[in-house]
């Protein structure tokens, strides 16, 4: 009986030991060949494009594009390729994201070998791999036993997210946020969307003054641009 061709993976981690301990753990594993790795979203999404790999191993929290945005632009572009998003810690907020962006699956980052292999697997085939806690979180949250209201408001945002919203509120151009972060203008327009639908927010005014009561900036901006 033939042997099977390995399954190929794009690794995407802003960390070098990370990446290179992933990348090391695939390509033994006998199951996958890693042939490419990216230090960001905006590198993977290059990167995929032009290799098309099955599988998409990647970051939640990383810089320029975060993998929740690089995520959603990478179904659009290669609908097929699965993608497990990686994370220090499976919070219900990332993994609703996650999942809604086109991820198949969601591991924290620090899993055993043998629990991180058999994600992959299961993602290349297709099946929603979510850890065992993450499910039981997030459906506690939608069954009302935990509502999203008793989480602190400033948990619910990424790093990233908190970051854009500082930079905004501060009134920050969009084209400057985007230079400084290394990122389209479209990232950012889709990054404050996604931060208003969070907090439930519907205009941009109301977004500066909820930054502002929550201690990420000092002072109210006068006359926000809608941009």
């Amino acid at each position: 009986m033939p042997t099977p061709e390995p399954i190929t993976v794009l690794v995407v981690d802003d960390h070098p030991i990370m990446r290179q301990g992933i990348c090391d753990l695939l390509n033994g594993s006998g199951r996958f060949s890693v042939v490419g790795e990216a230090a960001d979203g905006e590198e993977a999404l290059r990167m995929a494009a032009e290799l098309k790999p099955q599988v998409v191993v990647m970051d939640v929290i990383m810089p320029r594009t975060d993998g929740i945005d690089a995520c959603r632009e990478l179904m659009a572009l290669l609908p097929d390729t699965r993608v497990m998003m990686l994370t220090a810690a499976a919070q219900e907020d990332a993994v609703i994201d996650a999942i809604a962006a086109g991820a198949t699956g969601f591991l924290e980052k620090y899993a055993p070998p043998e629990e991180f292999i058999t994600a992959v697997s299961d993602v290349a085939a297709g099946r929603l791999r979510v850890p065992d806690e993450a499910v039981k979180r997030v459906f506690a949250m939608l069954r009302g036993e935990r509502p999203l209201e008793t989480v602190k408001p400033l948990e619910r945002l990424t790093a990233i997210e908190r970051e854009t919203l500082t930079y905004f509120a501060s009134g920050t151009p969009y084209g400057e946020m985007a230079r400084q972060r290394g990122i389209s203008v479209v990232t950012v327009r889709n990054t404050l969307y996604r931060i208003q639908d969070k907090l439930g927010i519907e205009t941009k005014p109301e977004l500066v003054i909820w930054a502002v009561r929550n201690g990420l900036v000092d002072d109210v901006v006068v006359g926000i641009d809608e941009q």
